[in-house]
């Protein structure tokens, strides 16, 4: 179990953190290799063990620690209080900046669109038409000047959308959605943001005032089991898209994943994946190369169609004979 951590630790540091946090992979390194922070990991729940988790609990209970000695400090000093917000909370990382990579493949669909989102948190990726983006070769005004606009790195061969797409419904599910318009568990994924990224902070801080002026609907339910009942309510006159961005690696199971898969194939919905390469792996193995380290793969009902930055920051479009 502790080798299993250290390396799960390791790899947080080596491969998600470097290059983006220096702060984070200095701490996710030492929580790797230091026996009382492997030893309070292995007393939690394997899927309380995150070091997204982690890092946030004790920035949430202690502040902001300034290198990894003084956060192995604060998480011996505080150990019991930090597994309670682990306990409680979850990896809800509701990154706005992500719509940029979704964007292409839904402005692609015939619209109107509804919009189906699993592990939706407060919903903030069911509003891509509400934000700008600018994708070098061309610009996207936001609808209002308050939104923010992603800056998202396209390559050559990636189709760039001339207007922000119609969105006739929109409905989130998740296991714990977050309101937001409480400010207390807006401020909980404020603290998931991680330090040295002040733009993913103040995109966020603008998505989130830009979802308060009309809320999405997010509903409480489990993707695998309350999917079909929500997808009932779409408008037939729209096309259903059900989509996620790192939510299927929460599903251990890959049994499990399957079937949602399956389900959302009985829906007849677009389906459009943005997940780790791992989570699919009928779908990795189809493509013809390996992705940047770090890197999301995006498919469309089951094709691979990108390469996506975890946070939104780029995306590699993958040609015809890639994949």
């Amino acid at each position: 179990m502790r080798e299993q951590l250290a390396s799960r630790y390791r790899r947080f540091a080596e491969i998600e953190a470097r290059g983006r946090s220096p702060l984070y992979e200095s701490i996710a390194s030492g929580v790797a290799a230091d026996p009382f922070a492997l030893e309070f990991l292995s007393s939690l729940p394997g899927e309380k063990q995150q070091p997204n988790l982690l890092l946030a609990a004790v920035r949430s209970v202690c502040g902001l620690a300034e290198d990894w000695p003084q956060f192995r400090a604060l998480l011996r000093s505080n150990a019991p209080a930090v597994a309670a917000v682990m306990l409680a909370r979850r990896t809800q990382t509701n990154e706005p900046a992500r719509c940029a990579a979704l964007l292409p493949a839904l402005a692609s669909l015939p619209q109107p669109l509804a919009l189906l989102e699993v592990g939706a948190s407060a919903g903030l990726c069911l509003l891509p038409d509400r934000y700008g983006y600018d994708y070098g070769r061309r610009r996207i005004a936001a609808p209002s000047a308050e939104a923010p606009v992603f800056a998202c790195k396209a390559n050559a061969a990636m189709p760039i959308p001339s207007t922000l797409p119609r969105i006739a419904w929109r409905m989130g599910l998740d296991l714990a959605p977050i309101a937001v318009t409480d400010e207390a568990q807006t401020e909980w994924l404020e603290t998931l943001v991680w330090p040295e990224q002040e733009d993913r902070l103040q995109h966020l801080r603008a998505a989130i005032s830009v979802a308060r002026r009309d809320p999405p609907p997010v509903m409480r339910g489990d993707l695998l089991t309350d999917l079909a009942a929500l997808a009932r309510a779409a408008p037939a006159d729209a096309t259903l898209v059900v989509y996620h961005s790192a939510v299927l690696a929460y599903v251990a199971d890959a049994t499990a994943r399957e079937a949602f898969a399956r389900t959302v194939r009985e829906l007849g919905a677009v389906w459009i994946s943005n997940e780790a390469p791992g989570v699919w792996p009928s779908i990795r193995d189809r493509v013809g190369h390996r992705g940047p380290s770090g890197a999301f793969l995006m498919a469309v009902d089951g094709r691979a169609v990108a390469w996506t930055d975890a946070h939104g920051a780029w995306i590699k479009w993958i040609e015809e004979d890639e994949s």
